[in-house]
C-alpha cells in the first residue's frame, strides 16, 4: 500500500485545507485555523490528531516547536496530483456533455435558420455556439529534457494546447512543482481580460528569478484562450429570398449579398462585432443601412438576437432583408424561436 492509499477522505480534506491556507498566507497552519473550515465540522483536538498522523506519514512538517505545520514536498506532490486528476475528470465530463449538446444543437440551428427564412421571406443566418470570455481551466509544466519545458494549457470547451518552450535556466523538481502550484492557484478560472497587468505583476513577483518562465507560459495561455474563441460556424438559409426585393437586386447588389451569405467570412466578422458591442446581452438589435458593419449589407436591415447556453457558450441569430422589412413580424418570429431554443437547451441543465 502506498502513502497516498492510506489517506482517508478526512485526512485528504485536512491536508488540502493546510496546503490551500499555506499558499494564501505563507504562514505555518495550526489546528484552530483548520477547524474554521465549515465543511470539516471537527474539533481542534480531532484535527490535531489527524495532523499528527499526516506529519508521521510525511505529508506535512513542523518547522518550529509549538508552531503550525507546512506542507512537505510529498504533501505538495499529493496536492498537485489531486488537482490534475480533478481537472482531468472535469474536462472529460465537460467534453462529453458539450459534444452531445453541440451535435444536437447543430441540427436545431440549421432547422431554425430554415424556419426563420420560411416564416419571414428574408435571409436568415445563425452562428453556432462559441466561447466568449473563455476561462482557463488548468496549466501543467513538465520537464522533458534539459533546457526544454512542456507547457500544457487547458481552457473551457476542452481546448488543449501543448507547447515546448526553451529555458535559459535549469529548474529543480521542487521549483517546477512550486511554479505549477503558483500558476494554477493564481490563474485558474480567469479569462484573458482578467489576466491584467496587476495579476501578471504579482505573479512574476511571486515567481522571482523564474519570472521569464511565467512570461512564456502566459503567452501560451493567451493563445489557447483565443483558440477557444475563434472556432465559429455560420448556418444560413433563404439566400434566394433576396431576389423577391427589387431594391436588393439592382446593380449587382444581389450577387454581392448572396456571396456574403455563402462565403460567410463577412458574417463571422459581423457576429464578432455584434458580440463585442453587446457584450453578450440577449436583447434584440436592429441595424439599418449604414449601421450594418458589413459593406454588402448597406442596403439592408439586419435584426439580431443572442442566445446563451450557459458556461460562456453563446451565438447570434440574424434576419437579413430590405429596409422596408416587416419589423413587427420579424421581431415576433425571433422572440418565439429564441424562447423555443431556451426551452430546448437550458432546461436540460436544470
Amino acid at each position: 500500500m502506498t502513502g497516498n492509499d492510506q489517506l482517508d477522505d478526512r485526512k485528504v480534506t485536512i491536508l488540502k485545507a493546510i496546503i490551500q491556507t499555506y499558499l494564501e498566507t505563507g504562514e505555518p497552519v495550526g489546528s484552530r485555523t483548520i477547524s474554521k473550515y465549515s465543511e470539516l465540522k471537527l474539533s481542534s483536538a480531532t484535527i490535531r490528531n489527524e495532523m499528527s498522523d499526516l506529519e508521521e506519514m510525511g505529508y506535512i512538517i513542523q518547522p518550529h516547536t509549538s508552531a503550525g505545520r507546512i506542507p512537505s514536498d510529498k504533501g505538495y506532490r499529493f496536492y498537485v496530483n489531486q488537482i490534475m486528476q480533478e481537472k482531468e475528470n472535469e474536462v472529460t465530463e465537460f467534453k462529453d456533455m458539450m459534444v452531445q449538446k453541440v451535435d444536437r444543437l447543430e441540427l436545431v440551428l440549421k432547422k431554425m435558420a430554415q424556419v426563420l427564412a420560411s416564416n419571414t421571406n428574408y435571409a436568415a443566418m445563425i452562428s453556432g455556439p462559441s466561447y466568449h470570455k473563455t476561462k482557463l481551466k488548468f496549466i501543467q509544466l513538465s520537464k522533458v529534457e534539459t533546457g526544454k519545458l512542456l507547457v500544457v494549457v487547458v481552457v473551457e470547451g476542452n481546448i488543449v494546447k501543448n507547447t515546448m518552450i526553451d529555458l535559459t535556466e535549469d529548474l529543480a523538481d521542487e521549483e517546477l512543482l512550486n511554479l505549477n502550484i503558483l500558476l494554477n492557484s493564481s490563474l485558474n478560472g480567469l479569462t484573458i481580460e482578467d489576466i491584467n497587468l496587476d495579476v501578471i505583476s504579482r505573479l512574476k513577483g511571486d515567481a522571482g528569478i523564474h519570472s521569464r518562465v511565467v512570461d512564456l507560459v502566459l503567452n501560451e495561455v493567451a493563445e489557447a484562450i483565443r483558440a477557444g474563441e475563434e472556432d465559429l460556424q455560420i448556418y444560413t438559409s433563404g439566400a434566394t429570398n433576396i431576389f423577391k426585393y427589387p431594391e436588393l437586386t439592382e446593380d449587382g447588389k444581389a450577387s454581392e449579398l448572396i456571396g456574403a451569405l455563402e462565403h460567410k467570412e463577412a458574417l463571422k466578422e459581423f457576429v464578432s462585432e455584434v458580440n463585442e458591442s453587446q457584450d453578450g446581452e440577449a436583447g434584440i438589435q436592429v441595424y439599418i443601412g449604414d449601421e450594418t458593419p458589413v459593406q454588402s449589407m448597406k442596403d439592408c436591415s439586419v435584426v439580431t438576437a443572442n442566445y446563451d447556453l450557459g458556461g460562456g457558450l453563446r451565438g447570434t441569430v440574424g434576419i437579413i432583408g430590405p429596409k422596408r422589412m416587416d419589423y413587427e413580424k420579424v421581431l415576433t418570429t425571433l422572440r418565439t424561436l429564441m424562447g423555443q431554443l431556451d426551452m430546448a437547451f437550458k432546461k436540460d441543465e436544470r
